[in-house]
């Protein structure tokens, strides 16, 4: 009996995933509980492992797919099992598509063929063709079962390029065949067209959103962290831990929150919710896009527990090891480009949080006393992004001017440990 391999569903908001790759090709033995693909979601990447001991029969979603919650990957079963209807057919180089593609007119594609039947192209394929104005209508898939997939819309595409200009019926001339576009813009000889991944997709949808949605302002301020300097490096003396300047911005940041509560707040349909807890959210470049997992409580934690807890989870969401519950249920963000030597920056606002934290790089100043002696002086700066509609001007100063006195006197942070 054959078994069907199905999208999983890795958290409640989850509704489709991208087939990453497939560890396992047709007609590889499998067991029960061994990895056979990987798909990626808006924030991880997993492994699908079998439920069952056989053959990868047939591989119905393709590398590049997006496929729905539930949607059909492939099938397992026993070997020489028919499955899926028809034996899918040989792959097909792209120099046998190229025949067919050349013909294809450049217009919308159809849903159905000349001849009435019904397409089977992949999601994937079908807005590739849409983007690169390919009519797939002619093309035969090397997908299973004749299906047409990404790789026969690239190669469509290719096929068109090299084809020569078709003479026009009417009188009046044509020009040659357009330039492939996508989204109405016009590319270029050596411009490439790549998929935007779940999770790009995702933080691009997100920051439009905020952007759209929510009045921000940012207000910067400068802090003296001279005597932050000598705090860290007098806590690494005694301490024997290294604890980055991260470390003590997120413990200072959670310890400021809970004496501000009017910033710990998310806007929701008309209504505003006022949060109980400081679950720090911290941004981790990722080079698939960006990720934010959750500090939760890190105002009751003392440095040790919170620097521990910070990398631990910076160290596994770059190896996409992160659970779904890690990186959701945030009330505040911080977002920190110092060691890239930016000196300012306007972060966006992480919905539903209503402010955001943006940390500078720290940098050399020299600085006048009242009575004229130059000193030098290590300075950040910090730059404040929040929804206006839920936090007013005066508000938000009072909480970063706070802040940036507890950073200038870090004797009043509480003992590294709890």
């Amino acid at each position: 009996m054959a078994y069907e391999i199905l999208m999983p569903q890795l958290g409640l908001t989850m509704e489709e995933g991208t087939v990453s790759s497939w560890l396992k090709h047709e007609g590889d033995a499998v067991k029960a509980g061994e990895a056979i693909l990987e798909i990626t979601t808006d924030k991880l990447t997993n492994e699908v492992t079998s439920e069952h001991d056989g053959v990868l029969l047939k591989i119905v979603a393709q590398e590049g797919e997006d496929i729905p919650v539930k949607g059909l990957l492939g099938y397992i079963g026993e070997a020489g099992e028919q499955v899926g209807g028809a034996a899918a057919p040989a792959a097909v180089s792209v120099e046998a598509v190229a025949p067919a593609a050349a013909s294809a007119a450049v217009i919308a594609p159809a849903a159905v063929s000349a001849g009435g039947a019904r397409i089977r192209i992949s999601p994937f394929a079908r807005k590739l063709a849409a983007n690169m104005d390919v009519d797939y209508s002619a093309l035969t898939g090397s997908g299973p079962s004749g299906r047409i997939v990404a790789k026969d819309i690239y190669a469509a595409a290719e096929a068109r390029k090299s084809a020569p200009a078709v003479a026009p019926a009417a009188p009046a001339a044509a020009p040659a065949a357009p330039a492939a576009k996508k989204g109405g813009l016009e590319l270029m000889e050596g411009d490439t067209i790549a998929k935007l991944s779940g999770m790009r997709k995702v933080v691009a949808e997100r920051m439009l959103q905020s952007h759209t949605e929510i009045p921000p302002v940012t207000q910067n301020t400068k802090v003296d962290v001279t005597a932050l300097m000598k705090f860290r490096k007098s806590l690494i003396e005694t301490a024997g831990k290294k604890f980055s300047v991260n470390d003590l911005i997120l413990k200072a940041t959670a310890k400021v929150l809970r004496a501000h509560p009017e910033v710990l707040v998310s806007y929701d349909n008309g209504q505003v919710i006022q949060r109980a807890h400081v679950n720090l959210g911290m941004a981790v470049a990722l080079d698939a896009g960006l990720i934010v997992p959750v500090i939760r409580d890190a105002d009751k934690m003392g440095l040790d527990e919170l620097a521990a807890k910070a990398k631990d989870l910076a160290t596994r969401a770059k190896e996409n090891k992160l659970t779904t519950d890690e990186y959701k249920g945030s009330t505040f963000s911080v977002s920190n480009l110092g060691m890239f030597g930016i000196e300012t920056f306007t972060p966006i606002v992480n919905q539903p949080d209503a402010g955001i934290l943006g940390v500078c790089a720290i940098q050399d100043e020299l600085v006048m006393d009242d009575e004229g002696n130059i000193s030098k002086h290590q300075v950040m700066r910090l730059s404040f992004t929040y929804d206006h509609r839920l936090i007013d001007g005066a508000v938000a100063a009072k909480f970063i001017m706070d802040l940036r006195d507890l950073l200038q006197s870090p004797l009043n942070f509480s003992c590294p440990h709890p």
